[in-house]
């Protein structure tokens, strides 16, 4: 197709005047699109479209966090697969169903939250300046390379904490009984004791003599799984900030400038660390309880000034924040704004200079006395030592304006340019590296490394690339980084001949018959000791539990706690595949510990936790019920559940 378009440049401009440019003052480049092929979407909920953009986005971000997560074990092929794509579908599905929910009860998120949410962001707290202020320059920045303006941040956090709502409240709810958590800790906690008996297929490996006809037929059986894959021999180029970074290094000039300019990001603001008595006095108080609570804290505020040095005394007994009274009143280290939120405790904080004890503050919270107990003042580093920091900033900067510039001239120079990178490579300033790849990805390779991304190795496998050799488009891989290659050879997948790996077909043959002979040995042990209740051959006796297997298999544990326990001792069988079978004597039950106070508790918080995403699951399963759904394309044709 690719190459059609190259060879009729001049007929596909032609189309495309005389047919789309009409269409585009009436109906926009996605309208004109979305007017006549729904394969721009996979599924659409209550009228609302999932993008195919939207969806690919999601999958290739599921995969970029399970090779960081797997690393050589990665497997692409594995993870991508119809069933994981019907699964993240639907979850897209759901995700929509719960955003419209949140609309139709009408939530949304105060001005106050968006900016609590804002300022626990540990990168945008990074931009405080010395007075406690943001910096909103700095700020702006960073969101444009996001590509997202202060407005559309705010609004994006503020439609997340929205939709959070529903969620959290159904989490919050959730509650399991003592009883209930007693009893599963305890079958958690149980303990068998048990003798094995392990027949390992290793042991029977001299039993299995295969003749050549018997490996003939294993072979002609199975020979897909000694094929070897196809290779491609490949010149590739990688645009990313990082390969635009080797250009020229910012002048003396410029960093000293941006110290300047910035210098309040070399200063560490004055901290003060404070400790605090509370009167509690909620918004909802009473006069009279708001009056009764001031008249307590002025009280409090009394004894502190004639007993300065029992500020910590005071606040242990007087103070009703539980998270700091048991600490003598200490809230920590903190800087302007970060104390607690309340712009008036934070005012009088900061304020005050070591050992110093405030006047009454009020807060939502009820009334204060605070103590400074130690200030470090503010320190602002020199520049020669972060002029090197600086340098390799605006390196970053520079390397990351560059990519967000050249990208689409690399992406259309190497469509342009299609039988060489070179030219590519030439007016880039990019070198040209060569590797061998598989349609596979290479576990020896780091995970990010972008010749294992799944779309980049099929643009490589690619009629265009192989049979046509032109280069493949620049694949985007994720982490602003494009990559294009050329293949210079190809190898299509072979078979080789029975007799090249006769060695490695046998050993493969006699594994597999030697676990099927020690499976028919176990069976029939297991039926013989069921009758004789015999003890000969097994193992030393052992514990197990389900929080504490002592290296037995799942599906062999499973089988131990299945087990009659009034029928004791018990023998069961399990079939360990290529390692052989394994035959359990169940001598024995030891009941668990009684459970303490401690224990029992932080069962109650797992439980909750599950029984809440049981409870979320089956809520945002109602939503879809409810909502209108349909499916497009290759993942679905379609449907169209009942309102």
């Amino acid at each position: 197709m690719l190459d059609f378009f190259r060879n009729h440049q001049r007929l596909m401009m032609l189309i495309l005047v005389l047919v789309i440019v009409p269409g585009l003052g009436v109906l926009g480049i996605q309208g004109f699109r979305g007017f006549f092929d729904e394969s721009a979407n996979v599924a659409s909920v209550n009228g609302h479209k999932i993008t195919r953009t939207e969806f690919d986005g999601a999958m290739r971000q599921q995969l970029d966090q399970a090779r960081q997560f797997l690393g050589a074990k990665f497997d692409a092929k594995a993870l991508d697969t119809p069933a994981r794509r019907r699964d993240l579908l639907d979850n897209l599905i759901q995700q929509r169903a719960l955003a419209d929910e949140t609309q139709r009860e009408y939530l949304t998120a105060s001005d106050d939250a968006v900016r609590r949410a804002l300022l626990a962001d540990p990168v945008i707290a990074s931009l405080r300046k010395p007075d406690g202020s943001i910096d909103v320059d700095r700020y702006k920045q960073l969101l444009a390379m996001r590509g997202m303006t202060p407005e559309q941040y705010d609004e994006s956090v503020r439609y997340g904490l929205a939709i959070d709502q529903i969620p959290q409240s159904i989490e919050t709810t959730a509650f399991t009984t003592k009883s209930l958590a007693e009893r599963i800790s305890q079958l958690a906690e149980a303990q068998r004791t048990v003798q094995p008996l392990v027949l390992h297929a290793s042991d029977y490996a001299s039993k299995v003599q295969p003749t050549d006809a018997q490996l003939a037929a294993y072979y002609a059986a199975h020979g897909a799984e000694f094929a070897t894959p196809a290779t491609a021999t490949i010149d590739y180029l990688v645009l990313s900030p990082a390969t635009l970074a080797t250009g020229a290094a910012p002048s003396d000039a410029d960093a000293k400038k941006y110290y300047d300019d910035n210098v309040a990001h070399y200063t560490t603001p004055r901290e003060v660390r404070v400790s605090q008595i509370l009167i509690a006095s909620p918004k909802t108080a009473s006069p009279a309880d708001d009056a009764k609570a001031k008249a307590k804290a002025e009280s409090v505020l009394a004894e502190v000034k004639a007993h300065p040095d029992q500020f910590a005394e005071i606040a242990q007994k007087e103070s009703q924040d539980p998270g700091s009274a048991a600490r003598g009143g200490d809230l920590g280290w903190s800087t302007s704004g970060v104390l607690t939120g309340e712009p008036s405790f934070d005012k009088a904080a900061m304020a005050l200079n070591k050992g110093e004890v405030s006047a009454l503050v009020h807060s939502s919270y009820g009334y204060h006395v605070i103590e400074a107990t130690d200030v470090k003042p503010a320190a602002t580093k020199p520049f020669a030592e972060v002029k090197d920091a600086i340098v390799k900033d605006l390196k970053t900067q520079l390397a990351a304006k560059s990519f967000s510039d050249d990208a689409d001239g690399f992406t259309s120079s190497v469509y342009e340019q299609a039988k060489s990178l070179k030219p590519t490579a030439d007016k880039y300033k990019l070198p040209v590296q060569t590797a061998k790849v598989t349609p596979n990805a290479n576990p020896a390779l780091p995970p990010d490394s972008p010749l294992n991304n799944p779309k980049f190795l099929a643009a490589v496998f690619a009629d265009d690339s192989i049979k046509n050799h032109n280069n493949t488009q620049a694949i985007d891989v994720g982490n602003s980084t494009l990559i294009a290659a050329h293949v210079n050879d190809y190898k299509p997948a072979t078979t080789p001949p029975l007799a090249s790996i006769k060695d490695a077909v046998r050993a493969k043959y006699i594994a597999e018959q030697a676990a099927e002979l020690a499976r028919k040995d176990g069976e029939a042990k297991l039926a013989e000791v069921q009758k004789t209740k015999s003890t000969a051959g097994f193992g030393a006796e052992q514990k197990v539990s389900r929080t504490d297997a002592q290296a037995v298999s799942p599906l062999a544990l499973s089988a131990i706690f299945k087990a009659d326990d009034t029928k004791l001792p018990a023998y069961v069988g399990v079939d360990l595949g290529k390692d052989g079978y394994a035959i359990y004597r169940v001598n024995g039950v030891v009941p668990p510990a009684p459970i303490d106070a401690p224990r029992l508790a932080a069962a109650q918080r797992e439980l909750a936790q599950v029984e809440a995403q049981t409870q979320l699951e089956a809520y945002v399963a109602s939503l879809r019920h409810r909502s209108k759904v349909k499916l497009y394309g290759s993942l679905e044709s379609s449907q169209n559940d009942s309102q």
